[in-house]
């Protein structure tokens, strides 16, 4: 029948969950994906101040607003539900307290990123880790420590040109605010899984930590070269093209990809040309049909590539890929991988086209979870913020992950089932750990040592597992964690303030109904692995 009749197959059928079950399981995911961290702060911080961490980040993900969406004081009030009060100095405490830095948490997502390209190694898969950096703005702060001048990228936007209306400033306008770095780590196929966030980092031009962005990129880029090797394929944008980076990446002998500017020149042929003139009038060696994720349509491109070399870096052999597309201008792709057929011409290609995914990163980190809305002096206490609400997005990445696709599917229909779009601003309210449980009660907190035998904590399965999702846009990743708000308004209408799912996951065995065991977590049995 299906080869007589185009029969379009029907997704699997989402069984009526409950919502109470539903908000459990996510609390015990989130327990489970920071269970590594929460061992290691186990040995340096009081058990109390673990528990607020779990809720801070619980707290992130359900209240998301790009204005006031890590005010200590407006996230104060969403801890004090969860905990037994006093939500704004408990998380005062946790972010002044001395026994831990934001190191932790850079060290853990980077140890997830390492796993991922082991488990990705060992099945034949190959990884790309996209680089790209931002400015972390603050125009109305003078007097935070640590702040330096940026250059603005929201008055860029602003103030571009608009024929007839105005003439925008020559000059770039510069604020205060840091300089902000980030790694992604995403497969070369979609059926590799979702964006893994390797690393996030604030650095500043000014006083006595200040540092330069090609000191900062250097540092990376050794560090990510003694974990991985050759392992991996580096994305970067033009941005970094410019002799001195080539020089670092060949002293690393790094395999990339770099977007070259059309202007640049290169030796082709023992003649210094221009990337553009060295591509002018030569015939495509073949052409294809694209999607672009961007303006979200399909397109024509073709590819052709010639050996070139940089007359800095004359002993390192290099590639340009140009890739012509309708409607858009040529990429001039320069590359370390060797390109001599149509073949891995696309390859190139293809790598660079999902360097995307973290421009989404940006957007969701400063719209959803508001990430520059922070007023907090101290430097190190800023850095622990930022780093949480890091912790809350790797946490919604990770939800887009193979196993959570019933979920992801559930809660379209219980929260935004009149239309595929992002939920609407009434459904944003909710989170899934914010869901009412009147009937709940959280009994002592014991230690986190004696969570390891329900499996949550359990050092053996840390986040070893990653799966591949079905290719869907990056930045619909809030949806992964709301719910509709009338559970929350059940919350709040209750005699007693509902405790933390989180917290119940931490201080007493939870057991879920097995038919939703394999929605929230691969830990569960013996072939988790």
């Amino acid at each position: 029948m299906s080869e007589k009749y185009l029969i379009v197959s029907q997704p699997e059928q989402v069984p009526p969950y409950d919502p109470k079950a539903m908000a459990e399981g996510l609390g015990m995911s989130l327990v489970g994906f920071l269970g590594p961290l929460l061992l290691e702060l186990d040995q340096w911080l009081d058990k109390r101040l673990i528990r607020t961490l779990v809720q801070v980040i619980e707290a992130i993900l359900t209240f998301r607003d790009r204005i006031n969406g890590l005010v200590l004081s407006e996230l104060g009030s969403y801890l004090d539900p969860i905990g037994q009060g006093g939500g704004t100095k408990r998380l005062s405490r946790l972010l002044h307290s001395p026994k831990w830095t934001a190191l932790f948490i850079e060290r853990f997502l980077w140890w997830r990123a390492s796993e991922q390209i082991e488990q990705w190694e060992e099945q034949g898969e190959e990884g790309l880790v996209l680089w790209d950096g931002s400015v972390w703005e603050k125009p109305e702060s003078l007097k935070s420590e640590g702040l330096g001048p940026v250059q603005s990228s929201k008055a860029k936007r602003l103030t571009h040109v608009k024929p007839g209306y105005y003439t925008p400033p020559g000059q770039p306008i510069s604020v205060p605010g840091l300089h902000w770095v980030g790694l992604l780590l995403i497969g070369c196929r979609l059926n590799q899984g979702p964006a893994l966030l390797a690393v996030m980092r604030w650095w500043t031009a000014r006083g006595w930590r200040a540092s330069w962005v090609r000191d900062e990129d250097k540092k990376l880029l050794e560090m990510a070269i003694r974990s991985w090797g050759r392992k991996v394929l580096h994305i970067f944008d033009r941005g970094y093209a410019s002799s001195l980076w080539l020089g670092a990446l060949s002293h690393f002998a790094a395999r990339f990809v770099l977007r070259w500017r059309h202007q640049y020149r290169l030796l082709f042929e023992g003649k210094l040309k221009a990337a553009w003139k060295i591509a002018q009038g030569k015939k495509a060696w073949g052409s294809r049909g694209l999607w672009d994720a961007r303006r979200r349509k399909w397109i024509s491109a073709s590819v052709l590539a010639f050996p070139v070399r940089h007359p800095d870096h004359p002993d390192l052999p290099l590639w340009l890929v140009v890739a012509r597309r309708t409607g858009g201008k040529p990429w001039y792709l320069l590359t370390s991988e060797p390109v001599e057929n149509e073949a891995q011409a696309w390859k190139v290609v293809l790598a660079y086209a999902r360097r995307w995914q973290i421009e989404l990163a940006w957007k969701t980190c400063k719209s959803e979870l508001g990430m520059q809305s922070p007023r907090v002096w101290d430097w190190e206490s800023r850095l622990k913020l930022l780093g949480l609400a890091t912790l809350a997005y790797a946490f919604l990445l990770y939800l887009r992950t193979l196993p959570f696709t019933l979920l992801r599917r559930w809660l379209f229909r219980y929260a935004a089932h009149s239309h595929w779009t992002p939920l609407a601003s009434h459904a944003r309210a909710a989170g899934a750990l914010a869901a009412g449980c009147e009937s709940a009660v959280v009994g002592p907190s014991p230690s986190l040592q004696s969570t390891r035998r329900f499996g949550l904590l359990s050092p053996s399965r840390q986040l070893g597992h990653t799966h591949p999702c079905s290719p869907q846009t990056q930045g619909r990743v809030r949806l992964s964690f709301a719910l509709h708000a009338k559970a929350v308004r059940t919350a709040k209408q209750a005699t007693t303030a509902p405790p933390s799912l989180v917290l119940l996951a931490l201080t007493r065995r939870f057991v879920l109904n097995p038919s939703l065991r394999s929605l929230f977590s691969p830990r569960f049995g013996p072939d988790s692995r």
